[in-house]
């Protein structure tokens, strides 16, 4: 995909659209607190994953604006559906941010299900389960990255003990994680005087963050 096209789907995919119409600011534009669960069935086999995703308090203002249609000075579920289907609509072109690899073999999604925006201490919050086109059975490893590799979107897995977790893994299934290293003063300085139209190239750095998910 050319650059011109990725900046277009992440544009579309948050929803960004009127932001081209404002001053240029720097990269990365949108940053995101992300917590992530691998979701197992009955049978032992990972079915879905589950994102959450808090966007960072300027962007949800902005992407907020003019949504309390009652006026009530409160953002309710119902109020968001609209948002929250745009999001569904837009993710799948770029790829949900996300990759997954079972048994080192990459693995493609479903369509998303259970999609929910919630709006809590000026906070946007997107929810929502992201299925497994076919169930990976017999897991021995189960590799995630989540991030966006342009860096339009700065993706954060929280640190803490849940920020990647397994739901009704069977016994013994362990998670570990690995965050990239901070960007240097100079790369951060670089980025920061990219037009917002620009891609910069990123191919020399890490910025997802990569889960590995290993079963006995």
């Amino acid at each position: 995909m050319k650059r011109r096209a990725i900046t277009a789907a992440l544009l579309a995919a948050l929803g960004w659209w009127a932001v081209l119409s404002t001053p240029a600011s720097a990269h990365p534009h949108v940053f995101v607190s992300a917590r992530a669960e691998i979701v197992f069935g009955p049978d032992g086999a990972v079915t879905a994953l589950k994102h959450i995703w808090s966007f960072d308090e300027a962007y949800s203002a902005y992407i907020t604006q003019g949504l309390d249609k009652n006026g009530d000075g409160k953002l309710t579920p119902d109020e968001l559906v609209d948002l929250a289907k745009v999001n569904m609509e837009s993710l799948p072109e770029v790829g949900f941010f996300t990759t997954a690899k079972a048994n080192g073999k990459a693995q493609e999604f479903g369509e998303p299900t259970e999609a929910s925006l919630a709006f809590e201490n000026k906070i946007l919050t997107l929810t929502y389960t992201l299925p497994l086109k076919t169930p990976i059975k017999s897991v021995r490893s189960v590799g995630l990255e989540i991030g966006d590799p342009t860096y339009f979107v700065a993706f954060d897995i929280i640190d803490a003990p849940d920020a990647v977790i397994t739901r009704d893994a069977p016994k013994g299934c362990v998670v570990r994680v690995a965050r990239p290293p901070k960007l240097d003063a100079a790369t951060q300085l670089k980025l920061a005087q990219e037009d917002i139209t620009a891609t910069p190239d990123m191919s020399g750095f890490q910025v997802t963050t990569r889960a590995l998910v290993a079963c006995p």
